[in-house]
């Protein structure tokens, strides 16, 4: 039997992401964010959403683009950090130890020390009551060569931070199947 738990934000796993963007005043900045995902393979979209509210939000808004760092599991606390405080006034980049590497595509840093980031243009945006969802171009998928096996992102090597929506990070588990294999059956 399922018991109701009511209208929730849910989904499995949540990502953990870190948005990087310049500021209004053209510094770098970054923020956790666990509301997004990919929006169309053709072209390569990526979305965020983001609470108006937050000092990230106007620095998209500014230079029509953003970065998304995916963290690997030995980043909880730089992870968390960058989503615990405001930007407006500190830089979080220093305080949390990070390197704020300048994109050559797009208008907005990255976190040098994730295992892979995604540098996208501003394309779209979209007010959702508590947040706006910008819809970002994938411009550039950048890895470290350590994650990859046979030129592919390896999931293993990546380690990716993910987030659950009762609010704690999680590893992703070890290899099921293959996809689109795993699925077919003899006719």
């Amino acid at each position: 039997m399922k018991v109701s738990l009511g209208p929730k934000t849910i989904a499995f796993p949540l990502p953990a992401y870190l948005v990087g963007s310049y500021d209004v005043d053209g510094r770098p900045n970054v923020m956790t964010a666990a509301w997004g995902g990919i929006l169309s393979s053709d072209p390569p979209c990526l979305g965020v959403s983001v609470r108006p509210s937050r000092w990230t939000h106007a620095g998209i808004v500014k230079n029509k683009a953003f970065t998304v760092g995916f963290p690997g599991s030995n980043m909880a606390r730089e992870t968390d950090f960058v989503g615990l405080y405001s930007g407006k006034g500190r830089d979080k980049f220093k305080e949390a130890s990070l390197t704020a590497a300048r994109s050559q595509l797009v208008d907005a840093p990255y976190v040098d020390e994730c295992p892979v980031v995604a540098e996208c243009a501003l394309e779209k945006t979209l007010e959702l009551g508590s947040h706006t969802l910008f819809v970002g171009r994938v411009l550039d998928v950048k890895a470290n060569d350590g994650v990859l096996s046979d030129g592919q992102l390896d999931m293993g090597k990546v380690d990716p931070l993910v987030f659950s929506p009762e609010g704690e990070y999680f590893q992703i588990g070890p290899f099921v199947a293959k996809a689109f294999s795993v699925g077919k059956y003899p006719k």
